[in-house]
């Protein structure tokens, strides 16, 4: 008895500001006890009544609460009612807030005598990890201006904040459904889903956060909580890059290749001609639509269709033209007229999108490389990192893969003991994040990772200032170049007066397959970004001249090039790699097909592994 009496005890806690006046008054209660809940209402009134009794006004800092609506007077809610309709007609503003109905009717609150049972799911599950990693938020707003799905004029409603504020309210729902026995309802799981994919995992928001929360991680791991409970929805653009990315197959690649790249965004881009010349796209590319979970089919395929897919790619990976596909084979690209005892030796790891889809990328590193002399050493066959299937939600399959690689990598250093790799390149910033997981130190020891175009600043290889060409850099979200600052980097490499384009390009892996809506709204703000690029060029500034030649927007990410190419038709600025350029500048314009030509006539060296 005398614990249910101080449990059900009223409290007033009361805020004060002693310099304004204001009183605020909070009263905890627990929502089983309908005693308590009585006695409470009742302190309210007598609170509300002793305020106004004192000279007082019923108000509030932070605006007035359902709890004091009911006794506000008729007057004050008039003027308030026809303020809102002047300024609100459509009510888009907090909805019915203020307004006749809404009162504590119909509030929830969770109920305290439940949290025994709701703190024994969430420590048994992904779920009370995923609410562990958000319940800091200071609800402060610092990661609005760099998260890329933060689009004011498209979409207000997913800012990292806005989001965990979102899960921290399906998280109560899936509680009070699941001790109620009335089962999770399939909408809400629905809405985590389209909380985690308005994220472009990028991390950014991260930095800025006073409590170190990376709702980039977050998101992956609503994903990875959805697929293991078998209730995220399926879909098409998802598992078609899973299909393409997972294959290690030679001929099973080849197949996905040129269903996918070679009909589909050929496909892609006759539906994007025919939309634009109809017009029907103008609309979501000017002022993108705000959404609230995924949009109809009709919209989401004319989101799909509002930009091209990049064409004119190459039609073989580079391991297909390099005649490196068998597994079994280790493949050392150098130059035997420059190798000597003192050549450098690399280990490349190319990723899937320097390998698989822009084979040029790849190339273009190992072009480089035997231009320099060193010595190139390639995975045997076709790998990937493991990073798309870990932030697409398959944790267990990322955490597999990267398994067999380090298997696979220790392998080939014990192969290649001879060889004194002291550098491992990449040409992707996702690998360069994935592959800091692997522990190179301990399969090649002393080794460092190191993007390719901080090797050849290192190596002293640069242009001098390219004449008739001007060039803007993106930064991808997932910068590769992680021992210097990436702008310095490509003004040195580049010749200097190269400047940076902000802001994400909505490719983000595969997000624009998978969410296009999201994807368009991205892209919103990227495109204006390019745009006044594009101006400030043209107009010539600090102090150049007015250039009137080629610009174009180089980009170290894979992914990004991609993305940014689809801009082209829209800005008059092409997309290439930074390495691309180099080789195309230093090497001459037909830089590939004499690379290929030289390491098929000699330039491989092949050890069985």
């Amino acid at each position: 008895m005398h614990k249910q009496v101080l449990r059900g005890r009223v409290f007033v806690a009361l805020h004060m500001h002693a310099g304004d006046g204001n009183v605020h008054t909070n009263i905890p209660v627990n929502s089983d006890d309908y005693l308590m809940l009585q006695r409470a209402n009742q302190a309210v009134a007598r609170i509300m009544k002793l305020a106004k009794s004192l000279g007082g006004v019923i108000s509030g800092e932070h605006g007035i609460g359902i709890t004091k609506l009911e006794y506000l007077e008729a007057g004050e809610m008039e003027a308030f009612r026809a303020y809102k309709q002047k300024v609100d007609p459509e009510g888009r503003f907090n909805a019915g807030k203020l307004l006749a109905g809404a009162t504590l009717e119909n509030a929830y609150t969770p109920s305290f005598s439940l949290l025994g049972a709701e703190s024994l799911i969430l420590e048994q599950s992904d779920l009370g990890r995923i609410n562990d990693s958000i319940k800091d938020c200071l609800r402060c707003g610092k990661c609005k201006p760099v998260c890329a799905t933060h689009v004011p004029r498209a979409n207000l409603m997913y800012s990292p904040r806005n989001k965990i504020l979102a899960a921290s309210l399906l998280t109560e729902a899936f509680l009070y459904e699941e001790q109620t026995r009335r089962g999770v309802s399939f909408a809400h799981y629905d809405e985590f889903g389209d909380v985690a994919d308005h994220c472009t995992v990028c991390h950014k928001c991260e930095s800025p956060c006073p409590v170190d929360i990376d709702f980039g991680d977050v998101s992956v791991a609503m994903r990875n909580l959805l697929r293991r409970q078998g209730k995220r929805r399926f879909n098409p653009g998802t598992a078609a890059s899973m299909l393409f990315l997972n294959a290690t197959d030679p001929r099973s690649i080849k197949l996905i290749r040129t269903a996918m790249i070679g009909w589909g965004y050929k496909l892609q881009r006759f539906a994007h001609g025919l939309a634009r010349s109809l017009g029907l796209a103008r609309a979501q590319t000017a002022r993108p639509p705000a959404t609230t979970g995924r949009p109809a089919l009709r919209a989401q395929v004319m989101h799909f269709v509002n930009k091209p897919m990049p064409g004119k790619l190459p039609k073989r990976t580079a391991r297909a033209l390099l005649d490196i596909e068998d597994a079994k084979i280790v493949p050392i690209v150098r130059d035997p007229a420059k190798v000597g005892e003192d050549s450098d030796a690399v280990f490349y790891f190319p990723g899937c999108g320097s390998e698989r889809l822009f084979s040029q990328v790849g190339l273009a590193t190992q072009a480089m490389l035997y231009e320099i002399g060193t010595q190139c050493v390639l995975p045997p066959g076709y790998l990937c990192c493991g990073y798309p299937q870990t932030a697409a939600g398959e944790a267990e399959k990322g955490e597999r893969i990267i398994t067999q690689n380090r298997v696979l990598f220790h392998r080939l250093a014990t192969t290649l003991n001879y060889l004194d790799i002291k550098t491992v390149i990449v040409s992707c910033g996702t690998c360069m994040d994935q592959l800091e997981k692997y522990e190179f130190e301990k399969i090649f020891p002393g080794c460092r990772l190191l993007d390719i175009h901080e090797y050849l600043l290192e190596k002293g290889v640069k242009l001098e200032a390219a004449t008739g060409v001007r060039y803007m850099y993106h930064d991808p979200c997932h910068t590769p170049m992680k021992t210097h600052q990436p702008m310095k980097v490509v003004n040195d490499l580049m010749g200097g007066d190269v400047t940076l384009s902000d802001r994400c390009c909505g490719e983000s892996g595969t997000l624009a397959v998978t969410r296009p809506d999201v994807s368009t709204q991205v892209r919103f703000r990227k495109q204006e970004e390019l745009a006044r690029g594009m101006d400030t060029i043209r107009a010539g500034a600090r102090g150049a001249a007015p250039h009137t030649g080629e610009v174009k927007v180089l980009t170290s990410c894979p992914s990004c090039l991609q993305g940014l190419t689809r801009f082209s038709d829209d800005t008059g600025a092409d997309a290439d790699y930074i390495v691309v350029e180099m080789a195309r500048h230093l090497l001459g314009p037909d830089w590939l097909p004499e690379f290929v030509q030289k390491a098929n006539n000699g330039g491989i060296e092949r050890v069985l592994l």
